[in-house]
């Protein structure tokens, strides 16, 4: 029995395209940067194959000399397609960001994650004198913010463990510090659906958060942040508002 070259050819392409894909995958979680041989051992691969893909990797952008350790980290051309594809998914969500602004009279966010950062992508300002505003591109931790902890508790434990260190910045006297504690609220925050922020990262501002999934399984995250005055005794109102939308977007992600 002969076995087709054109067959062999095939599966070797896809196998590199699987490993390269991994390959960026794990350090999607080290946004510091690894050396070969730590990449190496993250995917399970020979250090010789790993050296192949990223230097083929690094010629094309998708992968860059990170300067403080001398591995390697994400490159500027998953930048650019991360925004081509954070532009599709505000066209896509803004509608369902203006009517659940139009409901609640609160400002509301769309945010995705970013190099260990909660990136803002887009956000619907309600007309209020009193704000909790953030202009997109702005990024904020993911440990102290409810847009940030929806994400993570979206993520499976040992990417999440991966994103976040033993101890955390403190930011206000409310913000959890230590990883245990903010993995056993991550827990309560998957039963639920839904994450809160009560005064965390800026003293005086709250937030509620959520997570959709795209059709391609990215995540992001839609948040309500407001003034801790508008916040504590409507949590609950806030809350369901907001996991119905988040309904109605996957839902129309799913029908895509």
């Amino acid at each position: 029995m002969q076995i087709d070259k054109k067959d062999q050819t095939k599966t070797s392409n896809v196998q590199v395209i699987s490993r390269a894909a991994k390959i960026l995958r794990t350090l999607r979680a080290y946004p510091k940067g690894l050396s070969l041989s730590q990449i190496a051992k993250e995917v399970g691969m020979a250090r010789s194959t790993v050296q192949r893909i990223v230097t083929t990797l690094e010629q094309e952008r998708f992968i860059a000399a990170a300067s403080v350790n001398g591995g390697y980290r994400l490159g500027p051309e998953i930048a650019m397609l991360a925004g081509a594809v954070h532009s599709d998914l505000r066209e896509e969500v803004r509608p369902f960001l203006l009517s659940l602004s139009h409901q609640i009279n609160e400002t509301v966010d769309l945010s995705v994650l970013e190099n260990s950062k909660v990136l803002f992508v887009d956000q619907i300002i309600a007309p209020h004198p009193l704000q909790a505003t953030s202009q997109p591109g702005a990024s904020f931790p993911l440990h102290c913010t409810a847009n940030g902890k929806a994400i993570l508790a979206s993520l499976p434990l040992a990417e999440v463990e991966k994103l976040l260190p033993e101890h955390m910045q403190q930011y206000t006297e409310h913000t959890i510090t230590t990883r245990d504690e903010l993995l056993r609220e991550l827990e309560q925050v998957r039963k639920k659906g839904v994450s809160f922020a009560r005064e965390e990262h800026i003293p005086g501002i709250c937030a509620v958060g959520a997570a959709v999934v795209d059709q391609m399984g990215n995540i992001s995250a839609i948040s309500i942040p407001l003034p801790s005055t508008r916040f504590y005794g409507h949590e609950e109102r806030l809350a369901e508002a907001l996991i119905h939308t988040c309904h109605k977007i996957n839902e129309h992600f799913e029908m895509k």
